[in-house]
């Protein structure tokens, strides 16, 4: 199944047709074909609404959704860093080294007791251990971190209502 990344701008002009319904029927079909059936239209004038979103930065690409417990992948932590420097030329050398690091699934600039929130997936508490010391622990500024390991993940779908 493929999911369609659509930023959350509040107001699409570009359709003639309730532009959200349009916006959440997409991300349940993976085909044009599919999309045009459910919202009542046919595949051309389908695809034109569609390359107008594109266009316009409302849809920002296509990816398959890949199940990361059949991928082995099924240990999740979520860590909290804090930063020895929050200037913006240290959060941009921390920014650019995280997106280097394939096992963290997000990374976000938090306000609060601590300066980032990352969420970490490996194989095993083992892999786990060794991307905590020698790339998370090794990242630019960090100046401690802690780890919280999720025992199961209740909801977890890349969705983004937008009904």
């Amino acid at each position: 199944m493929f999911y369609r990344i659509i930023s959350p701008a509040i107001y699409f002009p570009i359709f003639h047709i309730q532009p959200r319904s349009v916006l959440a029927e997409f991300y349940n079909y993976s085909t044009v074909t599919d999309l045009a059936k459910r919202i009542g239209l046919s595949k051309s004038p389908t695809q034109a609404r569609l390359k107008r979103l594109e266009s316009k930065g409302i849809i920002l690409g296509y990816r398959a959704l890949i199940d990361p417990i059949r991928m082995g992948l099924d240990h999740v932590a979520f860590v909290e860093v804090r930063l020895t420097d929050t200037r913006e030329k240290a959060l941009d050398a921390f920014n650019q080294a995280v997106a280097r690091i394939p096992e963290i699934e997000q990374a976000h600039l938090i306000a609060g007791n601590f300066d980032y929130l990352m969420k970490i997936r490996t194989k095993s508490m083992k892999d786990y251990r060794r991307v905590l010391a020698e790339k998370i622990s090794t990242l630019p500024h960090v100046a401690s971190t802690s780890t919280y390991v999720a025992m199961q993940a209740v909801k977890e779908n890349g969705y983004l209502d937008i009904t």
